[in-house]
């Protein structure tokens, strides 16, 4: 058998969070403790920010190509998110994926529900604040955003979290270490006690979402 047959494919891993959970910052802190991982770097119509690398942060394209992307059928998935478009690449996470990477999409919950359409084998993670107040904490806390961009996340959040039970897993992120471990846990093939509609996330959402 060759070497290419005997690969195992890799598996795919949704992971999305509402605005100010923390999704980004623990995906970078996984991907340091687990160099085999692969992240899909998105394309995305919004603006280029300081400190940012187009192919490693994003693939930064205007609406336009954007548009001639969607017509060629060239996304796994896509959705407005604020004023800007975002899209995962459907042949980079093929190709990724077939060299037995296992791959994770940082995306929203409604990129979310065209991946497992389209990909029905890949597992989907939710990300939690641990607090409606917490969650405002760290909004504020970037110190990049207008009152205004901030109670419009706010708002925004609370339709994103209504959406966790769709998700297998849900990860809180109170203590960053704990929530990084869990992540772990749960890309290596374990993780049950972590799934989304678990009892003892209830007093949580009452708080989250009402």
């Amino acid at each position: 058998m060759s070497a290419a047959a005997a690969r195992k494919r890799g598996s795919l891993f949704v992971i999305a969070a509402p605005s100010g959970a923390g999704k980004t910052s623990l995906v970078k802190a996984i991907l340091a403790r687990d160099p085999a991982l692969r992240v899909s770097v998105s394309h995305t119509t919004r603006k280029q920010r300081e400190k940012e690398i187009p192919g490693r942060d994003y693939n930064f394209v205007d609406i336009s190509e954007f548009r001639r992307l969607i017509e060629q059928k060239e996304f796994l998935e896509h959705a407005q998110v604020f004023d800007n478009y975002y899209g995962t690449g459907r042949a980079q996470v093929e190709a990724l994926r077939e060299a037995g990477h296992d791959v994770i999409l940082e995306i929203d919950w409604q990129g979310a529900q065209q991946v497992r359409k389209a990909q029905p084998d890949c597992r989907s993670i939710f990300i939690l604040p641990p607090s409606r107040a917490e969650l405002e904490s760290r909004l504020r806390n970037r110190k990049t955003d207008s009152e205004e961009v901030i109670a419009r996340r706010l708002r925004d959040a609370v339709t994103d979290m209504s959406h966790y039970a769709e998700f297998d897993y849900v990860v809180v992120n109170e203590d960053f270490e704990k929530a990084a471990a869990e992540l772990l846990e749960i890309l290596r093939g374990g993780g049950l006690e972590f799934g989304a509609k678990r009892p003892g996330l209830t007093p949580l959402l009452k708080d989250l979402i009402g």
